[in-house]
Order: structure tokens, then sequence, then C-alpha cells
């Protein structure tokens, strides 16, 4: 049997990282069981960053002015990765970047099929790294390391090529509904929102095929 996953996130969403380890757990439980072929669809965490990206700090006291439930919520998500080898450096991080170009690059990425890669390669850029996942020439660097021709990204960064694109995949998922990432959609007919574990997910694309 075989199905489909379309996984909706944001490269600056900590949760969605560990979404995307829980999704990789899921269908690898139904290994022989059902093929699930993954796209990886953008969205904006937050839509008017600017392009050359905000101050992190400054910006985060602006979105989560509650320290204490600040800090609580770094908690969760500290424990939430380490259950799944994510190593969260929140303190590394110093640009609240503007991700357009980081859904260009794994767009180009899974056009390699490499879509996996790129995912894991800019969560870890971002949230272990502390590096700033807007700057093209990280984002170059990145795709380089999994794979992908330097100087075509080199070229492809300089043009407009998917941009338009990328914002009307953003439209799209915001009209059918989706309001907070990440978002998990089976055979783009069956959905559930959050960083569910893998055995929720694995139902789900069992539910999609099952047409329970």
């Amino acid at each position: 049997m075989k199905t489909t996953l379309d996984f909706v996130s944001d490269v600056v969403c900590p949760w969605c990282w560990v979404g995307l380890r829980n999704a990789r757990a899921a269908i690898e439980m139904l290994d022989g069981e059902i093929e699930v072929q993954t796209s990886f669809r953008p969205f904006f965490l937050d839509a008017d960053i600017p392009k050359e990206g905000l101050e992190y700090q400054a910006f985060m006291e602006r979105k989560f002015p509650d320290k204490s439930a600040r800090k609580a919520g770094l908690a969760r998500l500290q424990e939430a990765g380490g259950e799944v080898g994510i190593d969260f450096r929140f303190d590394k991080i110093t640009r609240r970047p503007n991700t357009l170009d980081a859904h260009r690059l794994i767009r180009w990425a899974e056009g390699q099929d490499k879509g996996w890669e790129a995912k894991e390669a800019l969560f870890n850029a971002f949230f272990t790294r502390g590096l700033d996942v807007g700057d093209t020439e990280v984002l170059t660097m990145l795709g380089e390391q999994i794979g992908l021709d330097k100087t075509l990204l080199v070229d492809l960064f300089k043009s407009d090529r998917d941009i338009d694109q990328i914002k009307r995949e953003v439209q799209e998922v915001q009209q059918i509904g989706v309001r907070a990432v990440p978002t998990f959609i089976a055979a783009r007919k069956r959905g559930v929102a959050g960083a569910q574990p893998p055995r929720i997910l694995a139902q789900l694309l069992r539910e999609s095929v099952s047409g329970a």
C-alpha cells in the first residue's frame, strides 16, 4: 500500500524539528506495511520578518513577554528534543531570519530527492549551530554539504526562482485551515497538528490507506 504525507513546517519552528524526527520514526514503523511519499510544504511562522532578519533575543522578548512562560516553554523543548536526539542550543541563536530562501533551498533539494537531508541540515544549522538560515551564503554552504551543486545554488539565489511558488503554497495551506505548525496531512485528506508521537502519525497514515 502507498500513501502520501505532507509535512507543513517552518525551519525556525523548534517543534517542527521534533515533528520531523517523529515522522521519520513513524515511517520506519510502517516499513514493509505502507510506502510513504513525503512532501515538505512551506509555512511562515512570522510572515512579517524583514529579509535581513531581526535580532533574536529582542524578537523573542517582544513575541513572548512572559519570561517565566518562555523559560518553561524552552525547558519543555529541551526535554522533547532530548527524547529524539536533538540538541537545542537557543543560547547560540543571534538572528531571527526570514525563511523564504530556506524554503527555496528545501524545494530545490526535494527535486534531487534530498528533502529530508535539507530539513535536517537547516534545523541543525539554526537550532544547534546558531547559524543565520536567512543568509544565502549559509544556505549555499548547507546545500553543498548535502550534495547540491554550489555554483547552481549561487545562481539560483541570485534569481527570483520559485519565490512566487513558495508564497503561493503558503497561501494554499492557510486556505485549507493550517494555522500552526508542524501540521501533517496524509493522503491530502487527513490532518493533525503538533509534534505528534510516532504512533499517532503511524495511525494517521494507516487510516489514510484504509479509509477508516
